[in-house]
C-alpha cells in the first residue's frame, strides 16, 4: 500500500509531467521538463506546494521527507502558480515573521515567509505569499539554499489553476505569462516575459485573433485560450 509520501511524489510527478504537456514553462526549463532522467539526477531539495492542501511538501530527491501547513493567497491575490527559484533568504526577525525565502516571480514581490498571524496558517489569507508557522519556516530555511526551484499548484490545470480565467488587460499571473510565451513562441509577441498584460500584449493577442479568424477584442477568453492550443485536460 502506498504511504503518504509516496503519493506526495507521486502526484508531484503528475503535476510536472502536466506542466511539461502544456507546454508553459518553454523557456530555460524546457530541457528538463522534457527529459525523463530528472529522476535520476541528483537533486537536493525541492519545494512543492499544494494550493487546496495548504500543504508544503520538501522533496529530497524522489523522496519526501518533510510537510508543512501552510496560508495561501486569499482571493483577488492568489498565490503565483508555476515554477519558480529561491532568488534571496533573509531574516526578517521575529517581529515581521522570522524568515524569508524570495521567489524569481516577475510581475510581483513574492515569497515564503513566517507569520505573526498564526490563526491564518491553513487557510487563504495573504497577499499571495506563502506563510508557515515561524518555526516551520526557521527548519526549511537552514535546509534550503538560494538555487532551489519551487512548485506552486492549485488544480490540473498548471499555471490556470483549475479553469481557464477570462483575462483583461491590467492583469497579472501566471496565466498572463503563459499567454506571453505562448504568443512569443507563435512570432506575435516580442515584449518582456512579466506576466503582466499591457498594451504590448493586447497588440499580439488582437493580432492573433484577427489572423485565427477571430474578432478582435481585449478580453482573452476560452476561445483564444482553445486557439492558442490550450486544453482543458481531464
Amino acid at each position: 500500500m502506498l504511504n503518504k509520501h509516496s503519493i506526495c511524489l507521486m502526484y508531484f510527478l503528475a503535476v510536472v509531467l502536466v506542466l511539461s504537456i502544456t507546454q508553459v514553462f518553454i523557456d530555460v526549463k524546457k530541457e528538463i521538463l522534457s527529459d525523463a532522467s530528472i529522476l535520476n539526477e541528483k537533486v537536493e531539495y525541492t519545494i512543492f506546494i499544494e494550493i487546496e492542501d495548504k500543504t508544503l511538501y520538501l522533496l529530497e530527491g524522489n523522496e519526501c521527507v518533510k510537510e508543512y501547513r501552510i496560508a495561501s493567497g486569499k482571493s483577488g491575490l492568489p498565490s503565483p502558480l508555476g515554477r519558480w527559484t529561491i532568488v534571496e533568504k533573509g531574516d526578517w526577525g521575529e517581529g515581521f515573521g522570522g524568515r524569508w525565502l524570495g521567489l524569481d516571480v516577475p510581475w510581483g514581490k513574492y515569497g515564503i515567509h513566517g507569520t505573526k498571524q498564526s490563526g491564518t496558517i491553513g487557510s487563504a489569507a495573504s497577499h499571495g505569499c506563502i506563510r508557515m508557522f515561524n518555526e516551520d519556516v526557521a527548519e526549511l530555511y537552514s535546509l534550503v539554499s538560494v538555487g532551489t526551484e519551487v512548485v506552486i499548484v492549485n488544480g490540473q490545470f498548471g499555471p490556470f489553476g483549475r479553469h481557464f480565467d477570462e483575462i483583461n488587460p491590467g492583469d497579472r499571473g501566471a496565466d498572463v505569462l503563459a499567454i506571453q510565451r505562448r504568443l512569443k513562441q507563435l512570432g506575435y509577441y516580442n515584449g518582456p516575459l512579466d506576466g503582466i498584460y499591457e498594451d504590448g500584449l493586447k497588440k499580439a493577442v488582437h493580432r492573433f485573433q484577427r489572423d485565427s479568424g477571430l474578432k478582435a477584442h481585449n478580453t482573452i477568453d476560452l476561445q483564444t485560450w482553445l486557439k492558442m492550443g490550450f486544453r482543458e485536460f481531464e
